[in-house]
């Protein structure tokens, strides 16, 4: 194969956030594209996920995953074409999906969770980074096991405008709750609202929060799941009804440096004194269940009961600024990378 491939490599751990203007963590590396070996295909990758979750990879320090290794390319879910392959079951010009890292071209092979897959029949294969990849999957049991929101339940949902937030309320909404977001900026706030469906939106970088929340929901907030932690969880835990549930999915306030954040939760008494009930989870607990997953996000996509956002950074050169945009807010709905942009 003669094409070439860029690569961004990782060549250092960062220290506090990630600057949007210079990838200097990272190093973008040339060199001839690979051949696969047996049983392997060869991919051309065509879009990349970009994930807060990516950022926490960086430290060298505990996650739900090993973190990425210094000279490995940067990990990352993408979908792609099958331009060379050693697999009977993918020949060539099959759009596949899986963990293809931040490159031009990846080798791997179709075993275990993070190997190279086929995208379904008639599945358009950048929704099996959103809707069908780890975002819905995490929405979808965050939301329905963790949270269990009920008709009627008064449902809040922080980075309501996110690639997982807006899936989870509106999953939340499907399921008869009332669902405010809280999301940063007059735009996401309308969007969740007007186009995602919910009963209201609540801007954080504007809005009295605390004040906000006691108007729109005076009885308390039944499920909370959070993507952002912070101020937002102890104004939020403030509100909580009898035997709330938080749902633990993301803290974007944090940065995801490796480092404690500057705020609480100060008032987690109020798990107490309201009877609630906080609980983490990671979407990788629930592997038997995706089916199941995939099945109800579907006939809720078809329903027109999710509707989704995306976000797309044209190039590879750009998937750094776009990991780091999302800690600044820049995304509506899933950020993307379309990689020959």
């Amino acid at each position: 194969m003669l094409a070439t491939n860029r690569q961004w490599v990782l060549t250092r751990r960062p220290r506090g956030d990630l600057d949007p203007s210079r990838p200097d963590c990272f190093e973008l590396r040339v060199g001839p594209a690979p051949e696969p070996g047996p049983g392997q295909v060869l991919v051309r990758v065509d879009w990349l996920s970009i994930d807060p979750t990516q950022r926490g990879w960086l430290n060298d320090g505990p996650n739900y995953r090993a973190p990425v290794g210094l000279g490995e390319v940067m990990r990352g879910g993408g979908v792609g074409e099958v331009v060379a392959s050693n697999v009977p079951a993918l020949p060539t010009g099959t759009q596949v999906y899986g963990e293809l890292g931040w490159q031009d071209y990846a080798v791997g092979a179709p075993d275990g969770l993070y190997g190279v897959h086929p995208v379904p029949p008639g599945v358009e294969p950048r929704t099996m980074l959103g809707l069908f990849g780890a975002t819905g999957l995490t929405a979808y049991f965050g939301m329905t096991d963790v949270g269990r929101p009920g008709p009627g339940e008064t449902v809040v949902v922080s980075a309501a405008a996110g690639a997982t937030g807006s899936i989870a309320a509106q999953i939340a909404k499907a399921r008869g709750a009332r669902v405010i977001g809280i999301a940063g900026g007059e735009r996401k706030c309308r969007w969740a609202v007007e186009t995602a469906g919910l009963d209201a939106c609540v801007d954080h970088t504007w809005d009295d929060v605390p004040a906000e929340l006691a108007r729109l929901a005076p009885d308390g907030v039944d499920v909370y799941f959070d993507n952002v932690g912070g101020a937002l969880l102890e104004a939020v835990l403030d509100r909580l009804a009898l035997r709330a549930r938080v749902v633990v999915c993301g803290g974007v306030a944090s940065g995801y440096r490796g480092e404690s954040p500057a705020t609480g939760p100060r008032n987690y008494l109020q798990l107490g004194l309201r009877r609630a009930r906080m609980e983490g989870f990671v979407f990788l607990d629930h592997v038997d269940r995706f089916p199941e997953a995939f099945g109800a996000l579907a006939t809720w996509s078809a329903k027109g009961d999710i509707v989704l956002a995306e976000s797309v950074a044209e190039g590879l050169a750009q998937a750094p600024a776009a990991l780091a945009g999302l800690f600044r807010g820049h995304n509506l709905g899933k950020q993307l990378v379309r990689v020959r942009g």
